[in-house]
Formats: structure tokens, sequence, C-alpha cells
């Protein structure tokens, strides 16, 4: 399944500047300890190397006390990234819904809820602290231990003449000793530090090995294309869940505008998905003028493809920006002939600024048919072979609606056009209409070839037409 938008932008900024400063905090540190701990290791043996094997003493000790923290620590740093994904997830929910939350008074509700999210965050990373805070002093008590032990252990050996070891050696082992010592909890406390980076990696990981991830290099760049797109037998099901398609077999020839129709759910949304390389197959196969969409790379198909969502995406900037976006440099003759196939140029011509003018976030600063119209126009500017249009005049009022069809009419000669609609007056002069069931074609044929048979498109039809 995708992941939510806010726990993919969480791993993007927060896991990725936790791996760049484990990097930069533990670097230099790091280095700084081993060459001091190598120092001491070797003027002690230079200067009093009877005492060598001691210091063997706190290789075990190191080894322990990272295995201690290294249990407890992965487990916890795991358990306080995905809490700050479930709360990032949260806040963005709250934040898209903030319209409908004021609009029925549900303000101390939404409180509430980014309030336990925050809660579990602070619970999370309370437990990783305090691990951390007893691991740093565990850590420098055991070893200052170790240091005075060994001190007590030269003195010991220089009084009783076990060993050849002087006074003043005994001093300079008491200094090698701490040398040591420091070294040693210098690269301990690093581990903490490395285990939030590399919880880090993990989480970036979980995004890298996705099944779902595209793999593109080295595959077969597409150049042109001729629109023709074949489906065999295929399948697709979304993780554990029954089939969303099934043993779909459609040859779409080029320049053909192909409907889909069906109840809610029923896979017409998860189609163009799937043919656009969104969604994988489980089995079968698709094929682009006749070559496995497997072993071609699917961003040089795109190239050719435009897209008309369900829900219109804009960002935030002006008309243009969104219009052209991807596309460096347009023409004002392109873009306007765009705006006008869309029916949207009576947009540019009320506001202000024109085309300059800023949309906001998601288009807030405009209506739903605007933002649909501007879509559309997105679309018609990048002048596609393959066309793509999910519920493309559902937003639209009557009168805008005639208007998109009677362009779309004439901006779908010549390209593969795949349209999904709920409403059957928008695809009467489809070339085929597919009905889907619950995954399956169960009808295709014209419009009136369909209404002709008392089947699922005759019944949605006469259900609609009332």
């Amino acid at each position: 399944a995708r992941a939510n938008s806010a726990i993919v932008q969480t791993k993007v900024v927060r896991d990725v500047e936790n791996v760049e400063t484990m990097l930069q905090q533990t670097a230099n540190p790091l280095l700084s300890a081993v060459m001091v701990l190598i120092g001491a290791v070797a003027m002690t043996a230079i200067n009093v190397p009877a005492f060598l094997p001691v210091y063997a003493l706190a290789i075990p000790l190191a080894v322990l006390l990272r295995r201690i923290l290294q249990r407890r620590s992965m487990r916890r740093n795991e358990q306080f990234r995905r809490e700050v994904e479930r709360f990032s997830a949260t806040v963005g929910a709250m934040a898209t819904l903030m319209p409908v939350t004021r609009a029925h008074g549900l303000e101390q509700t939404a409180v509430r809820t980014v309030a336990t999210g925050a809660e579990g965050v602070r619970e999370a990373g309370f437990e990783l602290d305090l691990l951390n805070g007893r691991f740093a002093s565990l850590s420098w008590v055991s070893l200052q231990l170790l240091g005075v032990g060994c001190l007590v252990l030269a003195a010991w050996v220089s009084i009783s003449e076990w060993l050849p070891v002087t006074p003043g050696q005994v001093v300079l082992l008491s200094s090698y000793f701490a040398l040591l010592t420091s070294s040693m909890t210098n690269l301990l406390m690093l581990l903490p530090l490395a285990a939030r980076g590399f919880e880090s990696v993990r989480s970036i990981a979980e995004v890298l090995e996705d099944p779902d991830l595209e793999h593109n290099e080295g595959k077969r760049p597409v150049g042109e294309v001729h629109g023709r797109l074949t489906l065999e037998r295929v399948d697709f099901r979304y993780g554990d869940d029954g089939p969303a398609l099934h043993r779909i077999d459609l040859d779409l020839r080029p320049g053909e505008t192909v409907a889909f129709v069906g109840a809610s759910g029923s896979g017409k949304s998860t189609l163009l998905n799937v043919v656009l390389g969104f969604l994988r197959p489980t089995s079968g196969r698709i094929l682009l003028d006749g070559v496995d969409m497997e072993t071609l790379d699917l961003r040089t198909f795109r190239r050719s493809v435009s897209v008309v969502p369900q829900e219109s995406v804009l960002f935030e900037g002006t008309i243009r920006d969104n219009i052209a976006y991807g596309l460096g440099e347009v023409s004002d003759e392109r873009m306007e002939a765009a705006l006008r196939d869309a029916n949207a140029w009576e947009i540019v011509e009320s506001l202000p600024d024109g085309w300059h003018s800023v949309v906001g976030e998601r288009g807030a600063r405009l209506s739903g048919g605007q933002r649909q119209r501007l879509s559309i126009a997105r679309a018609l500017i990048r002048d596609p072979r393959v066309l793509l249009l999910d519920e493309a005049t559902s937003a639209l009022d009557p009168e805008s609606e005639a208007l998109i069809k009677d362009a779309l009419g004439r901006l779908t000669e010549g390209r593969t056009t795949l349209v999904v609609a709920h409403r059957f007056s928008t695809i009467r002069s489809a070339d085929r209409i597919v009905v889907l069931d619950a995954g399956r074609i169960v009808e295709w044929g014209s419009h009136d070839e369909l209404l002709s048979v008392d089947g699922h498109y005759a019944r949605m039809h006469a259900a609609q037409s009332g």
C-alpha cells in the first residue's frame, strides 16, 4: 500500500536529517577517540609493555555495554520513529479536515486528537532519552571503575615488585589509563547517536525497498508513442484484499476513446493506475505498442501521457506555473490556447493578475470547477498521445460541462483516451464503453449497443436518467 504523504514527508525531512547529523557528529569524535586510544596503547607498549594485556579488559566491558544498549535501543528508536510518523499523519489529516472541523464545531475534538498524538511522541521520546541517559551513566561509571582498578593493580604490582614496574611508570600508567577510559567513554557515547541514525536509515530503506517502487534504470527508453495499449489477463490486488482487477483483457487501438463505467469500487481508477504504471499488475502484462511495459522506462512513456485526476491537484503558485508545470518555457499563445480549450480562459480574465494570480495551497482560492478546468488545461498543453481522464467533468456546472465535452471531442481525436465517469452523458460519444463490476469486465460496446441489451449498463443508465 502507498505510504501516507505525511509519513513520506517525515522520512524525507526528519530521517534524512538524522542520517546527516549522525555522519556530521560522529566522524570527528570517532576519529579523535580512535587516535587517542591507539596512542595510549602504543605508549603503554613502549614504556610499560608488561601492562599491555590489562588493556584487554576494556574490550569485553565495551562489548557488554554495547550489547546492553543495542537490544533496547533498536526497539525504543523504532517506537519513537513510529510515533513521530503517526503524529505527522494525524497533523496532516487534521489540517486537511480543518474546514470540516470548523463547520461542525469540532475544534476541541481535533485538539484532543492532536494532543493524544503529541503525548505518544513525548512518552516515546522520554523513554528513549531515559535509556540513553542510563547507558551514558553506566558506561562512564564502568570505565572509571576499570581505570581505578587498573591503577590500583599497577600500584600493587610496583609495591610487591611482582613485575618490574617503577613508581614513575605507575604515574605514566595513570595518565594512559585516563586516556584509555576517556576514549572508550567517548566511543560509547556515540552509540545512541549512531542508533538513531541507523534507525533513520532503516526508515528510508522501507521506502526504497517498497515492492511498488519503480526501477527504471537500465530499461529501454520509450521513443515515439503510437498509443496502442494491450492488457493481457491482468490481475491486481491491494495487499491481502480480494482482487481489485481480475483477468482484464483489452486491446486499445491508437486514437480510440474507451470509457470505463461501473459502481464505486469496481476497479475503474485502479485500472487507470495500472495502465499508467503507478500500480504493477499482480499477474498478466501490459503492452505499449506491442512491447511489455515491464521492460520499458516508464518515465519516458509518461512524457507522452496527460492525466486529469479525480481530485484536482494544484500547488501553491500562479495559474501559469500550475499549467506549465515541468515544461519549462511555454509561449503565451500555447498557454492561452490550452486555457481556451479547457474553457478556463474566463477564469484568467476574471482575475486582476491574469494567469500570474496565485491559486493558493491546493488551489484554495478557486472553486472546484475552476480547479478541474485548470487541471484539464495542464493536461492539454502537453499535447499527449495517451490521455487519461478520471471523472474529468464531475466538478463542472452544466454549461461548462457542455463546453468541455465539445473541446474534449476535438482534442481526443487521434489520441488514445481512457475515460472514467459516473455521468453517462459524458461518454456517449466514446468508441467503446467497458463496464466493470467487482474488478471484472462484464460488458463492452458502444453506448447504443449496450442500451439495446438489458444488462448492467442499461440498468445503471436507467437509474441515472431517473
